[in-house]
């Protein structure tokens, strides 16, 4: 696998997102996968707030989250703990890093805005099987850092379904299965960067174990790579803390 990064000129309020592929991105080959950071995304589809204007970030977060925790230790560090888009993150995603004077919202629609560049990407080139990855970072329990973590999909198959079949001794595999999107997105975050490399786009290439698709993920694609809050495994933790209902619910 090739993950390639690349550099655009910065990404302010008022740009246009397909322009801005259509300039910086390469020469596109059939079964490529393109990686956008969401930050972009949001931008160009006006999901920001002047920070001037903006409500206090508190409020903001839960009126764009679907649960949040806010107690003394979510304080201690200044974020809140949320689940936005069936996705448990910080602070609903919501972010002022290189927002030039605004603050950044996720895009409204992740799988909406994956689908259209999916869209203007194939018309564009004239490609039958491309895939799509709209990325955030987010953090992982029990690890410092931040990692990439995909928002949203286009174009492929985002799990790998081992269930069934043999391991290397012929075991039969009882529950595994690769998640290839948050894969593939820390791979591609790990090379675009987080501070000032001006590099929101990357292109993966020569992957494994993807099975392309040419429509879009139906409804119960897009629910299949999420889990239950009680049937995750890391339920005991997640249900023993009582969530309040967001803005998103």
């Amino acid at each position: 696998m090739i993950v390639t990064p690349y550099k655009t000129h910065p990404v302010v309020s008022g740009s246009s997102l397909f322009p801005i592929l259509d300039k910086f991105l390469p020469s596109l080959q059939e079964k490529d996968i393109v990686v956008i950071t969401s930050k972009i995304v949001s931008i160009c589809e006006g999901n920001v707030i002047p920070t001037t204007d903006a409500l206090h970030k508190r409020t903001l977060v839960r009126e764009h989250s679907e649960k949040y925790i806010d107690n003394d230790l979510t304080k201690r560090y200044g974020y809140q703990l949320t689940i936005a888009h069936n996705i448990c993150i910080p602070n609903a995603g919501i972010d002022e890093s290189n927002g030039n004077g605004y603050v950044i919202l996720w895009p409204n629609d992740p799988m909406a805005s994956a689908i259209g560049i999916w869209h203007h990407i194939k018309n564009t080139y004239g490609l039958r099987h491309i895939g799509i990855i709209i990325t955030d970072s987010h953090t992982t329990m029990l690890r410092k850092g931040t990692s990439g973590i995909g928002l949203s999909w286009c174009g492929f198959e985002p799990l790998v379904d081992y269930v069934g079949k043999p391991d290397i001794f012929g075991r039969l595999l009882q529950v595994t299965q690769a998640n290839i999107v948050d894969g593939f997105s820390a791979a591609a975050v790990s090379v675009m960067g987080e501070g000032n490399e001006q590099t929101p786009l990357a292109v993966i290439r020569e992957t494994q174990n993807v099975i392309f698709s040419d429509h879009p993920p139906t409804e119960k694609e897009i629910a299949n790579i999420t889990i239950p809050m009680d049937q995750d495994l890391y339920a005991p933790l997640l249900m023993s803390t009582p969530w309040e209902k967001g803005g998103r619910s």
